[in-house]
């Protein structure tokens, strides 16, 4: 027992995905095989507040329609960032700090800004810890959708038309914003260019509501992408880990049945809308030129350890790049853990591999 991993399981955040972080930790801290494994929980509260959280999946569960959050009134928790005595320490009101230890890797599982785009990872890269998934910059780029795009297209991949409106732009010439995303076309989506979820996503079809949901997406992001909606394009999904080199998994498809316009936040989570088929009923031919661009773009980004890749594939078989999430979910209906399911890695070997993966990689410059 004494040579097991010292694991810290990092979630919740201050990101409005910080519900969903607690799901997909709830899933990791069950499939961490406690003989290999000593795991220290390490909730982060939504207004930033670090604290030692119960080892107990079943409390970071969804039940019914109830999200989990980080406890406030737990254990302060304090992460040392200086590499020659990293660990972590116990901060309670008035008592003398009490040491927890070295930590030997971290699994950040944390989604959308203040966790999956570079910040904490900068601070492990300080504190000399190694962490599961992508460094500072490539976690930057791709959780911020127009940089992400403008690489891609460097490297050539297929992409739809879009157009970024940052927060300058829309407050010193919104009617230009405005033109430059109706020129996309009737039908658009508008996103938060930093957010992950599905959180602030709204399907415009009447160009008078436009404003409306540029203004929905800027309460979590004031920078915006608007993006031209593909014409009965099926939604499929790819997982890349790395073993070597870059590997990908089998595709997956999401389905969306009535009552939702697209695969939004309630269907990802809260009801059963969706279909979601693994592997993907694909040609041959298809999930191939999937995987390769998927390969392609997790190396555009220039993405370490793990990546989920989304792409639309129209009726003609045109196969275009979506975007790719640096930590995708790891919620027991996650797709990332699926289809690598159905690629012959299973949910604990898959968390092992990536924390293995961690390990050898270390921090630095590499």
């Amino acid at each position: 027992m004494v040579d097991r991993v010292r694991i810290a399981v990092i979630f919740g955040g201050r990101s409005s995905e910080h519900h969903i972080s607690c799901v997909s930790a709830g899933s990791i801290l069950k499939a961490l095989d406690p003989r290999v494994y000593e795991v220290i929980p390490i909730g982060i509260t939504p207004a930033g507040h670090w604290v030692l959280a119960p080892n107990d999946p079943d409390r970071l569960s969804i039940q019914g329609a109830i999200l989990p959050t980080v406890d406030p009134q737990a254990p302060e928790v304090v992460l040392s960032v200086d590499p020659t005595a990293a660990g972590l320490a116990i901060h309670r009101p008035e008592q003398s700090p009490q040491a927890l230890g070295r930590v030997d890797v971290v699994f950040p599982v944390l989604h959308g800004p203040w966790g999956e785009d570079g910040t904490i990872q900068g601070l492990l890269e300080m504190a000399g810890v190694p962490y599961v998934g992508s460094g500072v910059l490539s976690s930057a780029l791709a959780m911020d959708k127009g940089f992400m795009k403008a690489l891609f297209q460097q490297a050539g991949l297929p992409l739809g038309p879009y157009e970024v409106i940052t927060d300058a732009q829309w407050r010193v010439d919104q009617d230009g914003a405005l033109a430059r995303a109706r020129s996309l076309g009737e039908v658009v989506f508008v996103k938060p260019a930093r957010a992950g979820s599905s959180n602030g996503i709204t399907k415009v079809s009447d160009p008078g509501s436009l404003v409306d949901a540029i203004t929905a997406a800027r309460a979590h992001d004031p920078k915006v992408i608007v993006e031209s909606a593909i014409d009965d394009a099926r939604e499929i999904e790819c997982g890349v880990i790395v073993d070597g080199t870059p590997k990908a998994s089998r595709c997956a498809e999401i389905i969306v049945r009535s009552g939702h316009d697209f695969y939004d936040f309630e269907a990802k989570y809260l009801d059963d809308s969706v279909d979601l088929v693994v592997p993907a009923k694909l040609s041959p031919e298809v999930e191939a030129t999937v995987q390769a661009l998927a390969i392609r773009a997790f190396e555009a980004v220039a993405c370490e350890g793990l990546a989920r890749v989304d792409f639309f594939v129209t009726a003609a078989g045109e196969v275009i790049v979506n975007e790719i999430n640096t930590m995708p979910g790891f919620t027991p209906i996650s797709m990332f853990p699926r289809m690598w399911a159905a690629s012959g890695l299973d949910y604990p070997a898959l968390i092992d591999h990536l924390v293995r993966d961690a390990l050898r990689r270390g921090t630095g410059l590499r």
